[in-house]
């Protein structure tokens, strides 16, 4: 059985120790498949995107294996005193919506070190709605083609903030069912055909919160129409 040979930074490890007791503890984390997290190599990994939680349940799950270095939002690193915990996790910024060519450079040569790069498919929170996937994944994977993709799932991170009932959070690690990146498929489909896969396990969910203020907005539409009220 190999052995991991990589190095988790010391600000990986405390921010994952600061959050860990919310996380397995609040949020009674269960994760399965952790098998499939290479101990060592370049690793591709996807997941979906409903809570800001996510990416911290992820890499609590993951770091018995891997230290995931993320693709986050460049804005995060405007936050006072937020950068230097940002980077020296290993977290890759990236402009939303700008084609950034600059990050995807910076993550192929994460990759190419042998490190693990965490993507979320749709790049950003779904707030409760259907998001296109995006083609970044995919052409992350063309260009480094030895790196093993790994996709994930996480579910009841957006009921972490519903106290006092207590979430259900699980992690679960897989490999694509009808693998990797194939011979002339487009980056593009690529990452949608993941998507798919990973959303048929992980439906878009929302917090408890918004489920409330959505049935109550129904309920006053239904009112409104028995009424003629436009």
């Amino acid at each position: 059985m190999s052995a991991r040979t990589e190095n988790v930074s010391r600000t990986y490890r405390v921010a994952m120790a600061v959050c860990s007791p919310i996380v397995r503890r609040w949020g009674r984390l269960t994760v399965s498949g952790l098998e499939h997290l290479p101990l060592d190599g370049p690793v591709l990994l996807c997941a979906n995107h409903d809570s800001y939680w996510d990416p911290v349940a992820i890499g609590i799950a993951g770091l018995p294996r891997r230290q995931i270095r993320a693709l986050a939002k460049s804005t995060l690193w405007n936050f006072p005193g937020l950068a230097p915990i940002l980077n020296g996790m290993g977290q890759v910024p990236i402009r939303r919506g700008a084609g950034d060519a600059g990050a995807l450079d910076a993550a192929i040569q994460h990759l190419r070190a042998g490190e693990c790069i965490g993507v979320f498919l749709e790049g950003t929170t779904t707030r409760g709605r259907p998001l296109r996937a995006r083609s970044g994944f995919g052409r992350l994977a063309q260009a480094v083609p030895e790196a093993a993709v790994v996709s994930c799932t996480v579910t009841g991170t957006v009921d972490i903030a519903r106290f006092p009932k207590r979430p259900r959070i699980t992690v679960d690690f897989s490999t694509p069912g009808e693998g990797a990146l194939a011979e002339g498929e487009e980056p593009g489909d690529f990452s949608v055909r993941l998507l798919a896969e990973v959303r048929a396990k992980a439906p878009i969910a929302t917090s408890g919160r918004k489920r409330k203020a959505a049935a109550r907005d129904a309920a006053v539409r239904e009112a409104r129409e028995e009424l003629g009220d436009p």
